[in-house]
């Protein structure tokens, strides 16, 4: 790959590379940014995801002069309501609690800044309807702990598929990078994915 064909990738999280590699993209580097996500005054979750994913790639931008740099964000909400990144079993109980028996939205932010320094960046809204959890339903997931760490205290890609009654929208895109979105933005800034070998 040429040195203008690097790719970064802002972000930590293993979920976003292993999409990334279901359509043969394998960032050359890794450097997530570390910024407050903390939502404005009156900011909507819509606004928060895509304010966030621009954020990260603009700062990581800076630190990797002549690549591309992919970020991203998700959003979980209820209403107006933002669910946290769940830190601990508590969070991801109440976040349970909220969710159970109705539909929430998953926003996911993705920005790209290309070597010469031009930024596109895309909104992708999914709905989520998970059912009406049991007691038992609730306990399952805490004990299984993937949802620590996670927005809205949940992974659909893994033990919460069973939750989820119905989703419309981009399945990638809920759990954590919208394919079709990130391709279209990416070669839309001239970035040309590896062919595959014959």
């Amino acid at each position: 790959m040429s040195s203008e064909q690097r790719l970064v990738l802002a972000s930590a999280s293993p979920r976003r590379l292993d999409l990334l590699s279901q359509i043969g993209v394998v960032p050359d580097a890794v450097d997530a940014a570390e910024l407050d996500e903390t939502p404005l005054s009156q900011e909507t979750p819509r606004q928060l995801a895509l304010r966030l994913a621009q954020a990260k790639a603009a700062c990581v931008a800076t630190r990797h002069a002549g690549a591309y740099v992919l970020a991203a964000d998700t959003v979980v909400a209820v209403g107006r309501r933002v669910l946290p990144k769940a830190e601990d079993a508590a969070e991801v109980r109440a976040c349970l609690e909220l969710l159970s028996g109705r539909a929430h939205r998953v926003l996911t932010g993705i920005a790209v800044v290309s070597p010469d320094g031009r930024t596109s960046a895309r909104l992708v809204e999914s709905r989520v309807r998970f059912k009406r959890l049991s007691a038992a339903d609730a306990e399952a997931y805490l004990a299984c702990g993937e949802g620590i760490g996670k927005a809205g205290g949940y992974a659909i890609q893994g033990r919460a598929g069973a939750l989820v009654i119905a989703l419309q929208g981009s399945y990638s895109g809920v759990v954590g990078l919208p394919l079709y979105e990130t391709t279209n933005l990416l070669e839309g800034l001239g970035f040309r994915r590896p062919q595959a070998p014959p």
